[in-house]
């Protein structure tokens, strides 16, 4: 088994979402026509299903998709995928009120006016007089609560009025990355089971087994396997860092609805309701709902928790099965070892909420092909850095996600008084919560422009969550007021245009099947 120090052949074990991710922004990025170039082989079992819980994105998806080449008209059409112009959460906040479900936005247009921050402006004039943090500095909230499209069908492909992400069906996104990774981009596409793992002497993967190709020798692996991560954990023995003691759900149960009828309006933001244990995901597809709750078996039993998805739903779900989904929330100790780098649910993972699977995925995926080493010999450099970022990535991603469960003043049951526990809240997360009850979030809070999350998403959550910042020894540093409202009165006028020009998203989904969106 001598090794060369040349990476010529890439071997990734395993598919569904995050495997074809990974094939393709390494196929784009390293593939070339050169005799030499680089080979990559994807070996996929042909008996695994596609998990599918992630089938919301952020429109970082948008521009990689782009970025790969694929045509957002047929990415549209064929993977059943509408607009998603953020979150909506409901009853979030407060203990519920029958029939009166309070909510507020985290959209995905950035606050207008770079450089110039509205929120304190807000804080001290607007916020008492009951308009919200979102309608006050964006036209998106207003384009949700409407359900209006992001884009008309004159908008070019991958441009819009408004930003947005996907909802998107799992499975044919997997087969839509499987036929473009292949028949575009060159990768080569194995399906057989994958029955063992051979070691070099120096602790590097040298091979794979399979059922049906024998053996697939390799310098490079990567490791898509999901949950059961064959290659990083089973043979490379890297621990996994459980974080249930700061986020708590840990199963899912998901059902597929259909409309009432045919053309019933499509919601463009996802609609997560805060229930007693954990909350639902309402994902508006064109042809169905994916509707999903999270939850901790800890504080409910699954039985109740699937009843409470079904009352949720109403009657029509009566006759439809639902499926059950565990799920282990963290990360491993390491992304990259040896010649081994582990993607998606093999790497780690946390909830739902917030899209950050496939948000995850997709931006380590694209960060593995950007800085992919040019031989061996400056691979542990690379795989240092690497698992750094990464490792920071996650951490940057369990804060935000448990912000939104710290914030909320519920107290209708044990676990929204537990996620309360300081026990439970990283203490980052404290750190940063602490300094904002005297000054607004600041881009300074974050540092490291590859976090996920970064302060106007903040700005989202703690307004919306009717966080208080005291600025009574910050309200001298305001003396842009004049400057603000005019800025607020500019918005509310683009608001107002923009709810006139707008089509209602499933009419425009409608139009794109039909005649298709402009070509840049």
């Amino acid at each position: 088994m001598n090794q060369s120090v040349e990476i010529k052949k890439i071997v990734i074990v395993g598919g569904g979402t995050a495997g074809w991710l990974a094939a393709n922004h390494l196929a784009k990025n390293l593939l070339t026509e050169k005799a030499d170039s680089v080979q990559i082989t994807l070996i996929e079992s042909p008996n695994i299903p596609t998990i599918g819980v992630g089938e919301g994105t952020v429109p970082m998806m948008r521009q990689s998709l782009q970025h790969l080449g694929i045509s957002e008209t047929e990415f549209i059409v064929e993977c059943d995928a509408t607009f998603k112009q953020g979150i909506k959460f409901v009853d979030w906040v407060n203990n519920p009120v029958q029939n009166e479900p309070n909510y507020y936005h985290h959209i995905f247009d950035y606050p207008h006016q770079p450089g110039f921050n509205l929120t304190p402006y807000w804080i001290q004039d607007i916020k008492n007089t009951g308009k919200s943090y979102v309608d006050s500095i964006s036209i998106q909230g207003r384009l949700c609560d409407l359900g209006l499209a992001p884009k008309t069908i004159t908008t070019p492909e991958y441009q819009g009025v408004a930003s947005y992400g996907y909802h998107l069906d799992a499975s044919k996104f997997s087969a839509l990355l499987t036929k473009h990774a292949v028949e575009k981009l060159g990768v080569e596409h194995i399906k057989t089971e994958v029955c063992d793992v051979i070691m070099h002497k120096n602790g590097d993967i040298h091979s794979v087994v399979t059922d049906t190709h024998g053996e697939i020798v390799a310098d490079f692996f990567i490791d898509c396997t999901g949950f059961k991560a064959m290659l990083i954990g089973d043979k490379l023995n890297v621990a996994f860092k459980d974080k249930s003691d700061t986020l708590f759900v840990d199963h899912a149960v998901a059902i597929q609805v259909p409309y009432p009828e045919k053309n019933a309006d499509i919601a463009s933001s996802t609609i997560s309701t805060a229930l007693s244990c954990g909350w639902v995901w309402d994902i508006g597809l064109k042809e169905r709902r994916g509707v999903g709750h999270v939850y901790s078996s800890n504080h409910i039993s699954h039985e109740q928790a699937e009843q409470q998805l079904r009352d949720y739903i109403g009657p029509i779900s009566e006759n439809i099965d639902s499926r059950r989904i565990p799920m282990k929330i963290g990360y491993r100790e390491k992304f990259w070892h040896q010649n081994c780098v582990a993607l998606g649910l093999a790497q780690g993972f946390v909830e739902p909420l917030e899209a950050t699977g496939l948000l995850v995925f997709d931006a380590t995926a694209k960060m593995l092909a950007e800085q992919f080493p040019s031989s061996k010999l400056d691979m542990p450099l690379i795989a240092k850095q690497f698992n750094m970022r990464v490792s920071a990535t996650w951490e940057n991603v369990i804060d935000f996600v448990k912000a939104h469960y710290c914030l909320s003043k519920r107290t209708d049951s044990d676990f929204w008084r537990d996620n309360r526990n300081a026990e439970t809240i990283p203490e980052t997360l404290q750190e940063r919560l602490a300094r904002w009850q005297y000054q607004p979030p600041s881009a300074y809070d974050f540092a490291s422009k590859y976090d996920i999350f970064n302060v106007e998403n903040y700005q989202y959550i703690l307004y919306g969550m009717d966080f208080d910042t005291d600025l009574s020894h910050f309200s001298a540093r305001l003396n842009q007021s004049k400057n603000a409202n005019a800025i607020f009165s500019t918005i509310q006028s683009h608001t107002n245009t923009a709810v006139n020009k707008l089509p209602k998203h499933r009419e425009l989904l409608d139009k794109i099947y039909q005649y298709g969106l402009q070509k840049q």
